[in-house]
């Protein structure tokens, strides 16, 4: 059996570089939540092929894949890292924002109950600031400032209830002025087709940040390219014997050491395939077609 070997760095903590996301263990629009024990079996999969990072978020659900991940991995082992986001909440119907600080720390201590910790390893605040908004239409009082919002994870980070504080959805500017928080990780959506957010990559380099980009394929994304349909990706992996998902994987694990991935399956066989990214070598030709896909921003 494949155990994933490759390992980076966030919060302090070596952590495999293909991690796991559980949201796709939830309820998503237009698709019912997976069978409990499906859900429960890929999560302990995960675990059994080396995977000790993965992300969740108490708004999927609402609160469906915390309680997976609890019932499929408690008792946790010691090098298991928990990755969470605060700054939506679930309210029976979708997903609305919650921003406040007071909303924050409420949602941090759900994320405790529903993951049966005393401490989530890792808590990414998910911005909606300059226009990052995704889906979610932002009435007037989600409209916070970061520093505020980031003073509340700070405090929560003191009193031990969260390990340390990553950011999701956030522009360079953004970062910068979060960096003096401690900041561990950054979630941004990036891929191989979709390199808007290069200038956040760089930063990460420079401060030792971990890089976890999210929606790695594209293809959950209304109007993004879809890396498995993108010709050069199909001849690349026609060319090295691998799927096109994992040529895809495998290129943002070669484009920076800075990388971590958490691709979210409800599947054990594209989880298998996921990990398996890590032994995928994308020779010099390989990554000059990839790289060439967004030339202007390819080389950092």
């Amino acid at each position: 059996m494949l155990r994933t070997t490759k390992t980076g760095r966030m919060a302090g903590r070596d952590v495999t570089r293909v991690g796991f996301g559980a949201m796709q263990l939830a309820e998503l629009p237009g698709r019912p939540a997976v069978d409990r024990e499906t859900a429960i079996d890929v999560v302990r999969t995960a675990v059994e092929l080396g995977v000790n990072h993965i992300d969740t978020a108490g708004f999927y659900g609402p609160g469906t894949a915390n309680e997976v991940i609890r019932e499929a991995l408690t008792p946790y082992g010691d090098d298991l890292v928990l990755v969470s986001k605060v700054g939506a909440v679930h309210n029976g119907e979708g997903r609305v924002l919650a921003q406040r600080p007071a909303q924050l720390r409420a949602q941090v201590e759900d994320n405790l109950r529903g993951l049966g910790v005393d401490q989530v390893g890792v808590v990414n605040i998910r911005s909606v600031q300059h226009g990052r908004t995704g889906a979610f239409t932002v009435p007037d009082d989600q409209i916070v400032d970061l520093d505020d919002q980031l003073a509340e994870l700070v405090a929560l980070r003191d009193e031990g209830k969260i390990g340390a504080i990553g950011l999701s959805s956030v522009d360079a500017d953004q970062l910068r002025r979060a960096l003096p928080a401690g900041i561990v990780c950054v979630q941004n959506f990036y891929n191989l087709l979709h390199r808007a957010d290069h200038p956040v990559l760089e930063l990460c380099r420079e401060n030792g940040i971990a890089w976890v980009p999210f929606f790695p394929l594209g293809s959950a994304t209304p109007g993004s390219r879809n890396v498995l349909a993108e010709p050069a990706v199909l001849d690349v992996a026609a060319r090295l014997g691998a799927t096109p998902a994992q040529v895809g994987l495998a290129w943002l694990l070669a484009h920076d050491p800075s990388t971590l991935l958490i691709p979210g399956t409800a599947s054990v066989g594209h989880l298998r395939e996921n990990v398996a990214s890590v032994l995928v070598e994308l020779d010099d030709p390989a990554m000059a077609v990839l790289d060439g896909l967004a030339p202007a921003i390819a080389a950092g």
